[in-house]
C-alpha cells in the first residue's frame, strides 16, 4: 500500500480540515467578541421599540450602567404605559358607560407617551449617551429605573 501525498486523506479526497485555526492556546476558533456598544446607542437603541428594546437591552447591555439606567428607564415608563392602557380597556369593558371617558383618556396618554419617546429618541441622538431623566414624570420613574438598574447589576 502507497502511502497519500501530503494534504491528502486516503482515497483521494483533500482533508479540508487543516485550514481551521486551532484550539490550542485557549482560543476556540471562533472570532474575538466585539466590543460593547457606546453609550449614545445603546440610549438610542433603548428607547427605540419603547418598553420592548428596554427589556432586550437589559438582558445584553450589562458593562455599562448608563445603558442599563435607559434600558431601566424604558422599560418602566413605556411598560407602565402600557399597562395602563390594557387595564383602562379592562375597566371601560366592564363599565360600559366609561368607555367614551377612558377613550379619550387613553388619547391623550398616548399623545403625551409619543411626546415622551420622541424627546428620548431626541435626547438620545443629540447626546453623549449620558444619564437623563424623563420629562414630565422624572419623580415617578427615576427611583424604579435606579433600582431596577441596580437590581440587574
Amino acid at each position: 500500500m502507497q502511502n497519500p501525498s501530503p494534504g491528502r486523506r486516503p482515497g483521494g479526497y483533500p482533508d479540508y480540515g487543516t485550514h481551521l485555526p486551532s484550539s490550542r492556546g485557549g482560543g476556540s476558533g471562533h472570532p474575538p467578541r466585539e466590543a460593547p456598544i457606546d453609550k449614545r446607542t445603546g440610549a438610542l437603541l433603548a428607547y427605540a421599540l419603547m418598553w420592548l428594546s428596554g427589556i432586550v437591552l437589559l438582558i445584553v447591555a450589562r458593562q455599562d450602567p448608563d445603558v442599563r439606567y435607559h434600558s431601566a428607564q424604558s422599560t418602566v415608563f413605556f411598560g407602565g404605559v402600557t399597562a395602563l392602557n390594557v387595564l383602562v380597556n379592562i375597566v371601560g369593558s366592564v363599565v360600559h358607560p366609561l368607555v367614551w371617558a377612558l377613550g379619550l383618556l387613553m388619547f391623550v396618554v398616548s399623545l403625551f407617551t409619543v411626546g415622551v419617546w420622541l424627546i428620548c429618541l431626541y435626547r438620545a441622538i443629540t447626546g453623549d449617551g449620558s444619564r437623563y431623566e424623563l420629562p414630565f414624570v422624572n419623580g415617578i420613574v427615576t427611583p424604579y429605573a435606579e433600582q431596577l438598574a441596580a437590581a440587574l447589576e
